[in-house]
């Protein structure tokens, strides 16, 4: 029996740095990572991976789209006025370094100690965009990220959190606590990948294998993040038509009625997409 691909979460951030590098080398990429390969290394290894990659790599659309969604709500955020964005479990990401972003922006990165340091020295030449601030902390311990928080959100006004790949992996305690302590008065948006709880049962009927000790653990209607409203919402599954990722036999996708407004949102049940969230008392000043 073949072991699986991924032996910690952690592991993850290399799957998703060489599906960015795959779709950088499109002709009609939808983003363009040049850094990816660099992270990626050697025949795509990070300390400690064999370089397995799960089935179908190449065309890991769910991914390639999610992180574009991602980037354009970044911008958008950053056009609304954002002056700080903190990435949260930020793995392999290169956003400081590839988007347009004001250079008196301050973006601060939080991952596990190794990933970090591996990451710095690889980028350690290249120079971003921004001024970023790398730390290591552990997202899932509290008091820890309290401490973090309150670093990262000093003197800021308007503050964008990612959790780009994060909240699957995750216990519903650990999301409960994230939401609470993310709900900090200078924190305007909050963006995620949110799945709904088919979505992840059907990931891990499709993927089990080669998620291996990182099989998916949570998925919640967007109801679950109390205190929170959702601002916008884009679906993987029509992005994909539109952009044509996805296999043909889901473009038909993009010509289904839109759920991505209102209530129809937590009915649908084979949902996933990027979300932006916004604190409520917020929404009135915003």
């Amino acid at each position: 029996m073949t072991s699986p691909s991924i032996g910690h979460v952690s592991d993850t951030a290399r799957w998703v740095a060489v599906y960015r590098a795959l779709e950088s080398a499109r002709p009609d990429a939808l983003f363009h990572d040049e850094l990816a390969s660099v992270l990626v290394g050697p025949q795509g290894r990070t300390p400690g991976q064999s370089g397995m990659l799960p089935r179908g790599a190449r065309n890991h659309w769910p991914t390639v789209v999610r992180t574009r969604l991602i980037d354009d709500l970044v911008l958008d955020s950053l056009r609304q006025g954002c002056d700080r964005v903190i990435n949260l479990a930020a793995g392999l990401d290169t956003r400081p370094y590839r988007l347009d972003i004001p250079a008196e922006t301050i973006w601060y990165e939080a991952d596990l100690p190794e990933l970090m340091t591996y990451k710095d020295a690889r980028l350690a030449d290249q120079r971003a965009r921004c001024q970023r601030v790398a730390r290591s902390v552990d997202v899932t311990d509290e008091v820890a990220l309290a401490e973090f928080l309150a670093e990262a959100g000093e003197g800021a006004r308007a503050v964008l959190v990612i959790t780009e790949g994060l909240l699957p992996y995750l216990a519903a305690s650990q999301v409960r606590m994230l939401s609470n302590v993310l709900r900090r008065p200078e924190v305007r948006w909050w963006a995620q990948d949110h799945w709904s709880p088919a979505m992840l049962r059907l990931v891990n009927l499709t993927m089990g294998r080669e998620l291996g000790s990182a099989r998916w653990t949570f998925a919640s209607s967007l109801s679950f993040y109390q205190g929170w409203s959702v601002e916008a919402a884009h679906s993987t599954f029509r992005a994909a038509a539109r952009w044509k990722r996805s296999p043909l036999a889901l473009r038909g996708w993009a010509l289904l009625p839109d759920t991505e407004r209102g209530p129809k949102l937590d009915r649908s049940r084979l949902w996933c997409g990027a979300v932006r969230l916004t604190q409520r008392e917020r929404e009135g000043s915003a």
